[in-house]
């Protein structure tokens, strides 16, 4: 098993993969002892004694195995808790990379169930050689029996744009499709309770309560992004991060927001009341991301540990960079529903060889587009 040797030692079982020095692997000498000593590590008990050997901040490897274990005991616990052997990796939490993807088993559900409308898949999915619960197995299936249903471009629009239904619509439906028969008049009351929502409909919900949630959830590492103009009734979309492409940025720009904008002036030229308002909103949001799209500074992707030449010029994002980078040049241009708690300080790891940046390890410096251009043109 695997352990974490700092704070409140929690442990996982481990299955061979490659660790680093944050982490300690206790392997037993002799296999059959496994489960007791699974249940004992996972205990409570397990935790105390370390932190009566070593109450530092990081425990040492050797401390780990110095604590008193009393195996007979621990085998009696074993195998009343498991008699069929310790179970394979399974989880039901949407954070965890051996994650079927199935929302209504999901701890989750109607976060789950955006991100597959969106067209987010999890990582147990694609990775057939993964050592996974045959249930879980079982559920990948049955949930990709839907993914025709996902949104092909990853956007979702919260209010009715380019012929398309508005948000909550299309999400009951996706949840009507998936929960079958298991659908009922209690079931979105249910749901929204278990997600500790405040709203009592899917509506105000997925407006007002999914992505500061989602956040929550995630991390503050976020990949469906809540994309809006600054007024409730105004315009504002899901995005799926990993979708989101120059062309679909485009599109999200020109095609939905452009909608929008047509109608917003067509209810200002028939003198709807409040019209000016949506429609300065949705301009000022349409501005910002054309902003975003150009990449111009502070509106860049940044990835310190690149080199000039493989900056990213205008919206050109490397999913391998991760969210907390790809995500900062809507954090500045202040278009997402709610702030998550992102920070671009310094971190470990080293700096290309003579970046312009200089030597400190800070992720949070702008450049600008001929800055890039010329490094471009250099390295050609």
């Amino acid at each position: 098993m695997i352990v974490s040797p700092t704070g409140s030692l929690q442990v996982s079982l481990y299955s061979g993969e490659l660790f680093d020095n944050n982490t300690a692997v206790i392997l037993p000498e002799n296999e059959k002892n496994l489960p007791a000593i699974w249940c004992f590590c996972s205990s409570s008990l397990f935790k105390e004694e370390v932190r009566k050997i070593d109450q530092a901040l990081k425990v040492t490897n050797a401390t780990l195995v110095k604590v008193p274990f009393d195996l007979e005991y621990w085998q009696k616990v074993a195998d009343e808790k498991y008699p069929n052997g310790l179970p394979l990796p399974y989880s039901d939490d949407p954070t965890q990379w051996l994650f079927h993807g199935h929302p209504l088993l999901s701890d989750y559900p109607l976060q789950v169930a955006v991100g597959r409308a969106l067209g987010y898949h999890w990582p147990a999915e694609s990775h057939t050689e993964m050592e996974l619960d045959p249930e879980a197995r079982k559920l990948i299936q049955e949930i990709q029996a839907f993914d025709h249903l996902s949104d092909k471009d990853g956007i979702f629009c919260i209010p009715s744009v380019n012929g398309e239904a508005a948000g909550a619509d299309r999400l009951r439906e996706y949840l009507q499709r998936v929960w079958g028969e298991k659908y009922g008049i209690t079931t979105l009351p249910q749901l929204l309770e278990k997600e500790g929502a405040i709203a009592s409909n899917l509506e105000a919900w997925l407006r007002d309560e999914f992505f500061s949630q989602h956040c929550k959830v995630f991390k503050n590492r976020p990949f469906i992004w809540h994309i809006w103009d600054g007024r409730k009734d105004g315009f504002s979309a899901l995005v799926n991060c990993h979708k989101l492409t120059k062309n679909n940025l485009s599109k999200l720009i020109y095609t939905y927001l452009g909608d929008w904008i047509r109608m917003c002036e067509s209810k200002k030229k028939t003198g709807e009341s409040g019209a000016d308002g949506l429609l300065n909103a949705a301009l000022k949001l349409k501005e910002s991301l054309e902003l975003i799209l150009e990449g111009e500074k502070p509106y860049d992707i940044f990835i310190r540990w690149k080199p000039l030449s493989e900056q990213p010029i205008g919206w050109d994002p490397d999913l391998n960079d991760g969210v907390r980078l790809n995500i900062r040049p809507f954090i500045k241009a202040n278009i997402l529903r709610k702030k998550p708690n992102i920070k671009w300080g310094v971190d470990r790891g080293k700096n290309p060889p003579s970046a312009p940046w200089g030597e400190e390890r800070n992720n949070d410096v702008h450049l600008g587009l001929e800055e890039k251009r010329r490094g471009g043109e250099h390295k050609a």
